[in-house]
């Protein structure tokens, strides 16, 4: 038996990265998914990976998740297709890094919108799914950068952000108890995924730099940090509610 065995899990971004990484460790576990995200292709190539390792997972995209509309009724249409929601993995994010003298205003609202509104909007929506189902778990994907301030590379608006993330979960943690409804805040270090790895490309020191501040000397797997979320999706978890949990191989000891 899965630890998931009979939840249905929401997961935004799930056409690769941390999205597909959860996504596979989801079905593992049992449960039945909905993927949503921006690009369809990538999407289809998650639920095909999920079917193929003999689990149930449904699609959904394109949805711009930006826009509160699409994501209502994208959120139903996720609640639709096994009959509810338990678990919402709010994983999809858009940033922007860069120092403050370049950093522009379309920067931030952009950084802003994709990592702040988009888990706001999901949670919003998927609210009165969870209450109808008598409660579930809302996991909210944060970062180390809405605990500690980073160098490498320069992200004001990245840190405001998740430390709104962060902030957005107690809340939520609160207003969803008398609901049975836990939220939970997971926040990751430096994570090699396809679209970290494309952005650092082959600079060396960048990488160097990230990684000296851990204390493992090296970037997570994204499979490292989405074992957590598995757990913490879980009733294993349910005395876990309000709390945030750094993945980050020791950045924010030290």
């Amino acid at each position: 038996m899965g630890t998931l065995d009979g939840k249905v899990v929401l997961v935004t971004g799930s056409g690769r990265g941390l999205g597909r990484a959860s996504a596979l460790v989801f079905a593992r576990e049992g449960a039945s998914l909905v993927g949503l995200d921006i690009m369809t292709d990538a999407n289809d190539e998650t639920v095909d990976l999920v079917r193929r390792g003999g689990g149930e997972m449904t699609g959904i995209a394109p949805v711009d998740l930006t826009d509160p509309e699409q994501v209502r009724r994208a959120v139903d249409d996720a609640a639709a297709a096994y009959g509810g929601l338990d678990v919402v993995y709010n994983n999809a994010a858009v940033v922007r890094f860069g120092p403050m003298p370049e950093f522009t205003v379309e920067d931030w609202r952009t950084t802003i919108t994709g990592e702040l509104d988009i888990p706001f909007f999901v949670s919003k929506y998927a609210w009165p799914h969870l209450v109808r189902r008598g409660g579930g778990v809302i996991l909210n994907v944060a970062s180390m950068a809405g605990m500690v301030a980073g160098a490498v590379p320069p992200m004001v608006a990245h840190s405001a952000a998740n430390a709104g993330v962060i902030a957005m979960t107690r809340q939520l943690a609160l207003e969803g108890a008398r609901h049975g409804i836990r939220a939970v805040a997971i926040s990751p270090g430096p994570t090699l995924t396809p679209l970290s790895d494309r952005d650092l490309g082959d600079d060396q020191a960048a990488r160097d730099a990230i990684t000296s501040k851990t204390l493992l000397k090296r970037f997570a797997r994204p499979e490292e940090v989405v074992e957590l979320a598995a757990f913490l999706a879980s009733d294993r978890a349910s005395y876990i509610t309000g709390a945030n949990y750094p993945v980050d191989g020791g950045s924010t000891a030290w």
